[in-house]
Order: structure tokens, then C-alpha cells, then sequence
């Protein structure tokens, strides 16, 4: 029993890092692919809803009949998709690696949701970790303001990126106290939100950059949608239930480490050693708010 249950905890651990990695890997695509943010978020959405509701009637997962869970779902999908549009305005402005990070923050927003509409108490180590995220975050800013025009705005994209991420978590969790709804129908819910939200803001700021310009980007455009979005979320949501809190913290943390890196060595990012000094406290904070909001939770 315990040798199954090493080999059980062993491969879990490995997908959510290799989950992790892809989500890190998709920041690149995005900054690769010639259209605009809010497109490749729609196009993001389009792709893996589709994939969702085919699986859902192959599957035969029946979808929810509730009026609020499906609201909330729709309105879940709105906020995710506000989400990877801003995430992919972050990317074209400071790069995959900052951006990541910053989206990553989504944790410390979701206390304060807590704290706000559920009256979750916040403990001293969720305090200190916020104070530790911000001291990170400067690090990282100083630098970046110095020589980039957009770094402003690709930073508050990023930060607001993690908050709606926050908040469409919090719907989700919304959803499932109405009724309990298997993961594809809830997903191809969220996805037709997204699109919806997404569709009229790509009208207006992304005219001209709809489209993808070549074969090569629409076959990367389906890897994101399938990989990232499809994937990448399945191994996640598989792993995290196998593997302790502290831990699960810990292994989330090799999305921001993957894109840093990959952002430094690939696309020959600039990154100072004050920067990599602030990624590293952002991201000790990241696992310390983590790691005690889950166990408060």
C-alpha cells in the first residue's frame, strides 16, 4: 500500500509540474502569434470550448439545469476571459516571465475576497507574505520602468489579470453551491462566457489583429487552446486532490519559474539581479500566502 501510494503521490507531483510548465510555455505562444491579445483569448476560448462540449456528449456529463449555476458559470468564463486578455497585454508589454508572476498574485486576492464576502479570517503568515509579494514586486518594477514605456501598463494588466483569475474562481466555488456540476459541462459553460465577454472588447482594440496571418499560427493557436487551456487545466485539476497543501503551493510555483526562465533564455529577456532577486521573494510569497490560505480554507 505504501509503495502504491509513493508511486500515486510520484506521478502526481509530475503532472502538476509538467501542468505547471505548459502554462508557462503558452506565454510564449502568445507572444509569438501576430494577433492581438484580446483575439488570442477568444481564439483560446473558441478552441477549447468546443473540445469541452465534445467530450461532454461523448462522456455523456450532463450540463446544469439551474438557473444561478449556469449564471454563475457564464459569469465565471466573463472573468477568465478578462483574464487571459489582460495576462496576454501584460506578455506583449513586459514579457512572459514578469507577466506570469504578476498573474500569479491572483492568491492574495482571493484573501481578500475571503476575508470581504466570507469572513475568513486572515492570519499573521498571509500579512507577511503580502508585505513580502509587494517588497518582490518593486524589485522587480524598478528596473523595468528605467528602460521600457510599457512597463506601467504591463504591470497593472498583470496585477488586474490576477484579480479577475480571483474572481472567477470565486464564481466557479459559486456555482457548485447551487449545484454540483461535472468539470466539462462547467468548463464549456466557462469557455461561452469568456467568448462573450471577450468578443466585443477584440471588436473594438484588436481591429486589424483578428486573424491569424499564417497556417503556423493557427496551428499554434489550436496548441493553446488544447494544450493550455484543455490539457494542461486536466492534469492540474487531477494532481492537486493527491498531493498535500504545502506541497501543492511549492509545485505551483514552476509556472512563473518556467516563464521566467524561458522569457530570460529564449527570448533573451533582460532580467537584472535585483529582478531575479524580486522574483524570488514574489514567488516565496506566492507559496507562503498559498500554502495558508488552502489550510485556512
Amino acid at each position: 500500500m505504501t509503495q502504491t501510494a509513493n508511486t500515486a503521490n510520484s506521478h502526481a507531483m509530475l503532472g502538476l509540474v509538467v501542468g505547471c510548465v505548459l502554462f508557462g510555455m503558452g506565454s510564449l505562444i502568445v507572444a509569438h502569434v501576430s494577433v492581438g491579445a484580446y483575439a488570442m483569448a477568444f481564439w483560446r476560448l473558441v478552441v477549447s470550448t468546443l473540445v469541452f462540449v465534445v467530450l461532454s456528449k461523448l462522456l455523456r456529463q450532463a450540463f446544469p439545469m439551474h438557473p444561478k449555476a449556469i449564471g454563475f458559470a457564464l459569469l465565471s468564463g466573463a472573468a477568465l476571459g478578462l483574464d487571459l486578455a489582460l495576462w496576454h497585454e501584460s506578455i506583449h508589454a513586459v514579457g512572459p516571465g514578469i507577466s506570469t508572476l504578476l498573474n500569479s498574485l491572483q492568491i492574495f486576492f482571493l484573501a481578500f475576497i475571503g476575508f470581504v464576502f466570507y469572513k475568513e479570517k486572515q492570519s499573521i503568515m498571509q500579512l507577511v507574505s503580502l508585505v513580502i509579494a509587494v517588497a518582490g514586486v518593486g524589485l522587480i518594477a524598478s528596473p523595468e520602468f528605467a528602460h521600457n514605456d510599457l512597463a506601467g501598463w504591463g504591470f497593472v494588466a498583470g496585477i488586474v489579470s490576477g484579480a479577475c483569475l480571483a474572481i472567477s474562481m470565486t464564481w466557479v466555488r459559486q456555482v457548485h453551491s447551487h449545484q454540483t456540476v461535472a468539470i466539462l459541462p462547467l468548463m464549456t459553460l466557462v469557455g461561452i462566457g469568456g467568448v462573450a465577454a471577450v468578443l466585443p472588447l477584440m471588436l473594438v482594440f484588436d481591429a486589424g489583429r483578428i486573424m491569424p496571418t499564417s497556417m503556423s499560427d493557427v496551428g499554434w493557436i489550436l496548441v493553446y487552446g488544447i494544450v493550455m487551456q484543455c490539457m494542461a487545466w486536466g492534469v492540474i485539476a487531477y494532481s492537486i486532490p493527491k498531493l498535500s497543501l504545502a506541497l501543492t503551493g511549492l509545485l505551483l510555483l514552476s509556472e512563473p519559474v518556467a516563464a521566467l526562465v524561458l522569457d530570460y533564455f529564449w527570448l533573451d529577456k533582460a532580467i537584472s539581479g535585483m529582478q531575479w532577486l524580486g522574483a524570488f521573494l514574489t514567488m516565496l510569497a506566492i507559496y507562503l500566502g498559498s500554502a495558508k490560505s488552502k489550510k485556512t480554507a
